[in-house]
């Protein structure tokens, strides 16, 4: 709401700005509000009633015009279905959509740290309405290992708390064609996704490297990491909303060396909830 007050207020300013600028001051002296006969009785005050009816009626003409950018500007809010943002020699753009669908880009498949595959309703497995689920069910035949020995993605030496697999450095990725699977996610003894907000970072610094030499001369599709089920741990971090990952994405990747030059770009694709909004983009990124 206060975006809505504050933009339409300057899209008004300027509008009526103009309008003041080239309409002559007769125009507004045609209508009057206020009849010179109102003041006959007051004989003993100079009152040019002339002027007050132009500020009236310049007044008037500024609240109509901000009335109506206020809701045209408003209806747009509402519908946009895109934010971009640009800097120097890169782009990004935060846009509604299904990641899975979109075409003509490279798509970041984010996986746990040890690349799990099985999919199911166990805590341990990876749901079947995920990203990651659903990208295995419309892959059935993926033979995870093949691809990351053909990366040549090491294992980190410490292993995983979950059966103490082999595990990857979180933000490393292994291309599959057009896609990009991502370690991300470190498990619990439970096998459940968890990290910390520290960890959440150092995993984007590598993210934007790793998609820096993978890329190949397209456009990137990531979604909001860490939205779905992945748990964060320590202090406030434990309950980081996906407006607020959203922000972290954004701010990392601007403050990355590592970027996707243009034309090219980064596209970040969520999808509209009652707690996310394109419109609650934090204002000063």
């Amino acid at each position: 709401m206060s975006n809505l007050f504050k933009k339409s207020a300057a899209y008004a300013f300027a509008i009526i700005s103009a309008v003041f600028t080239f309409v002559p001051e007769a125009v507004f002296q045609k209508i009057t509000l206020i009849p010179k006969e109102s003041f006959e009785q007051f004989t003993w005050i100079y009152i040019n009633i002339s002027e007050i009816n132009i500020i009236i009626n310049r007044m008037l003409a500024f609240a109509l015009v901000w009335g109506i950018v206020a809701v045209i500007y408003g209806i747009y809010l509402c519908l946009r279905k895109k934010v971009s943002m640009k800097g120097d020699n890169y782009q990004i753009t935060v846009e509604y959509g299904d990641l899975l669908k979109i075409k003509k880009c490279k798509k970041v498949i984010n996986f746990d740290e040890c690349f799990s595959t099985k999919v199911g309703d166990a805590p341990a497995d990876i749901k079947p309405t995920s990203i990651c689920g659903q990208y295995l069910k419309s892959n059935p035949n993926l033979n995870i290992q093949s691809l990351i020995s053909g990366s040549q993605l090491n294992p980190i030496k410490s292993r995983s708390k979950y059966q103490n697999k082999e595990r990857y450095e979180s933000g490393r990725i292994v291309p599959n064609g057009d896609d990009l699977l991502l370690a991300f996610a470190k498990l619990d003894k439970k096998g459940l996704g968890r990290l910390t907000r520290d960890e959440y970072l150092e995993c984007l610094t590598i993210l934007w490297e790793e998609i820096d030499t993978y890329y190949g001369q397209t456009d990137v599709c990531i979604p909001i990491l860490g939205s779905g089920l992945t748990r964060f741990d320590g202090g406030s971090g434990a309950s980081i909303s996906q407006q607020e990952l959203l922000n972290m994405m954004i701010w990392s990747y601007k403050l990355s060396s590592h970027k996707i030059k243009l034309p090219h770009k980064l596209r970040i694709i969520c999808k509209k909830s009652g707690d996310f909004s394109l419109n609650k983009i934090d204002s000063q990124i």
